[in-house]
């Protein structure tokens, strides 16, 4: 679909509308929107009977529309704003006359009785006690969320103050999240690598009545600040025996009786006053550059999205497994694990904590999921993996291996352009090679190989492609509910980000020669507004009711979308020239198999140079050590290098190390577009990134500031040299 003439604005704004590839998953939706509708109409009550069920209740009622059977859509709080920084205050929803973005609003209670009506016997949550499967199924799991729910209550949860969820991936997680939003809570997820003091801020932010943490680790950095709780009425622990008693401090098993003599009418009372352009969860950035900011997320933003974009990448109903390792207070996992499985009926089944430390494919074997969604740097690892175990292979399988792999990347591209054209020996190489991969990496029955949340480079993507496993890009911010663009099987484009989900629109702002401009959002996954912070909520979204991402994109003929650099990640050198660092950062890695990590660094500076870390092992608490990865090892045997460690590296200034690096730059450098996009300078570091360290967040993404202060004597050193010369 090419733009239409009439959708350029006369400020020379394109806007894009939903994509060619997507008027399939338009249909479905239409299907589905009398289903829910019907579901809708059949769970409200009518005005009297909600009266009747919320006379007494001690809680602060929302100032909401009275509901009524016959028309579903009146379920909305009365909101003339299409944004909030209240947690009490509702927004007036993107709504359309037609198509996707007219769908009936829904709460997320709503959408998880559809399921639990369609498939309350499927399984729903898998969990590993004491070496054994537990499962809980979709009946069993709504049980638990009201039963936790009811204990919120109980214990004190008060109207739009927030549950604080602080601990690993598990069924408690899930079971607390949505508990508290069926009691009119904000569920707020807790990074488990927080400090006391951001934990305070989160918790105190969303003025939390109770937080539930998973084991005494985390609980300590609580009762460090509790006393600068003042809301803080309980804290439950649900991994584990606590190890003191206090009056507010519960166990699992001690929370979850506490509702039982709650009576049903009463949380059902508050289900019936949820409204769904009303808050009901809070994602917290990551807060790189300044303290964090709570994103507002009504349950439409949730409900809506997950219905449009899963239809996008053909899921079943009732039929698909995912696995849950990803911090689930970020935006992707909370609703691709959380909402996405409840939308679908799918099974989920629980990593282990040190899932990202080697375990995840133990984990990834049991469970074979369906769908997989892994941030590059996971993507990378099995990559890394999957090569140091090749190059240790016989010269004969070495050479079945690379032509399988070429025949893959062949028939990939193939089907990338619609020619759907399948090579000869394309069977060979998949009984020979692809089915091996995929069962060694537990992705036998995975349909959907995701990626988001941080860019990835094009040389990983070539790489699973000539596995015959295209990896599926995804585009979007906490500030979109998760997506934005979405990439499947029949609609990708390497190094894209994938086409505008129905219903949901982009203009780029303010496009250049090459037509690349900012990244604007519009659509019903829009966000509310920051928490409590007015200033920057309408910085992130203009007077229209427009998200401004920060990023800077293009289109291509076909519309699929390109990231071109990041608004404030661009590099501004000393001569004004404005430069996006990671296209060149993926540069320099791809020409150099040693290199772990790549920052440019340049900023208000005569030229650019570029720190670099080594691949080295990794210990089981996820931190960088000093010896070589065994893909690193190799690397140097076949430059005649015999050092194991970064440090050995360092310390002889191995000048074969150093000259490849060098001759990599120099590789990179030749096709710069500008002498100022080329790099003059290196410096390998003497340990990797990682998110202990500081160097990246909870999803691997790198955090140029802190890296710039952590390593401002290096970067010192590069330029002082360069000055006194």
């Amino acid at each position: 679909m090419s733009v239409q003439e009439d959708s350029v604005k006369s400020n020379g704004v394109a806007v894009m509308a939903e994509s060619s590839c997507t008027q399939k998953a338009m249909s479905d939706l239409k299907m589905n929107s009398t289903l829910n509708r019907e579901a809708m109409t059949a769970e409200l009550s009518s005005t009297s009977e909600l009266e009747e069920a919320t006379e007494g209740l001690s809680l602060e009622e929302p100032r909401a529309v009275p509901l009524s059977t016959a028309k579903a859509q009146t379920a909305l709080a009365p909101a003339d704003q299409l944004w909030s920084t209240s947690r009490d205050q509702a927004v007036r929803l993107r709504m359309e006359g037609s198509g996707p973005a007219s769908e009936t609003p829904i709460t997320v209670h709503q959408l998880f009785m559809e399921t639990v009506e369609n498939y309350g016997d499927r399984p729903a949550l898998v969990s590993k006690t004491e070496g054994q499967w537990v499962t809980l199924t979709w009946r069993q799991y709504y049980e638990q969320c009201r039963a936790a729910a009811k204990s919120f209550l109980k214990v004190g949860l008060e109207r739009y103050h927030g549950v604080g969820i602080l601990g690993f991936n598990s069924a408690e997680w899930f079971i607390s999240d949505v508990g508290c939003i069926f009691a009119g809570g904000l569920a707020t997820g807790i990074y488990t690598t927080n400090s006391p003091e951001a934990c305070q801020y989160v918790a105190e932010s969303c003025e939390a009545n109770i937080l539930v943490v998973e084991n005494q680790k985390q609980l300590e950095k609580i009762l460090q600040v509790k006393d600068q709780l003042p809301h803080l009425k309980a804290i439950v622990q649900y991994k584990g025996e606590l190890q003191q008693k206090a009056p507010f401090l519960y166990t699992w098993a001690e929370f979850m009786k506490q509702g039982e003599d709650v009576p049903d009418e009463q949380l059902d009372a508050v289900i019936d006053s949820l409204r769904a352009n009303e808050c009901c969860t809070l994602i917290f950035t990551s807060g790189t550059t300044g303290n964090p900011k709570g994103v507002m997320l009504s349950h439409d933003n949730l409900t809506w999205t997950v219905r449009t974009a899963s239809l996008v990448a053909g899921l079943k109903y009732g039929e698909e497994v995912l696995v849950s390792y990803l911090p689930l207070s970020h935006v992707a996992a909370q609703l691709i694990d959380i909402w996405m499985c409840v939308c679908f009926a799918m099974t989920t089944y629980f990593a282990d904590p040190d899932a990202l430390k080697g375990s995840l494919v133990n984990t990834l074997k049991e469970a074979r999921p369906t769908c997989f969604l892994g941030v590059p740097r996971v993507w990378e690892k099995m990559q890394e993996k999957m090569k140091a175990a090749g190059a240790k292979a016989s010269p004969m399988r070495s050479a079945v291996a690379g032509w399988a792999k070429s025949i893959g990347l062949q028939y990939n591209y193939s089907v990338m352009n619609g020619e759907n054209q399948v090579p000869w020996g394309f069977m060979l190489a998949n009984n020979l090679v692809f089915k091996r991969v995929r069962e060694a990496l537990g992705l036998d029955r995975c349909k959907l190989c995701f990626t988001g949340a941080a860019p990835v480079t094009k040389d990983t993507l070539e790489y699973f492609m000539s596995l015959n496993m295209p990896l599926l890009e995804l585009y979007g911010m906490s500030e979109s509910s998760g997506p934005h663009t979405i990439s499947s099987n029949s609609c990708y484009c390497i190094a894209s980000c994938g086409k505008v989900m129905p219903g949901a629109k982009t203009k780029l702002e303010n496009p250049d020669q090459d037509g690349s401009g900012e990244i604007c959002f519009w659509g019903r996954h829009v966000f509310m507004g920051y928490l409590n912070m007015p200033d920057k909520t309408t910085e992130a979204l203009d007077q229209d009711g427009w998200l401004h991402s920060g990023d800077l994109g293009r289109h291509d003929k076909n519309d699929f979308l390109f990231i071109t650099g990041r608004i404030k990640e661009l590099i501004i050198t000393a001569g004004g020239e404005n430069i996006p660092p990671v296209l060149i950062e993926d540069s320099v890695k791809s020409e150099v198999a040693i290199i772990s990590n790549a920052m440019l660094i340049g900023d208000r500076l005569k030229f650019l140079s570029i720190m670099v870390t080594l691949k080295c092992v990794v210990d089981d608490n996820g931190d960088p050590t000093d010896a070589l990865t065994p893909e690193a090892l190799s690397f140097c045997q076949q430059h005649d290098v015999t050092a194991t460690t970064v440090s050995g590296i360092i310390a002889n200034k191995e000048p074969a190390i150093y000259t490849t690096i060098q001759e990599g730059i120099e590789r990179v450098n030749a096709r710069a577009t500008s002498n100022a996009q080329k790099i003059q300078k290196f410096v390998i570091l003497e340990q990797d990134f990682s998110i202990g360290g500081g160097e990246l967040g909870p999803t691997m993404k790198l955090r140029r500031p802190i890296v710039v202060k952590m390593y401002q004597e290096k970067i010192n050193e590069l330029y002082g040299v360069a000055t006194e010369k």
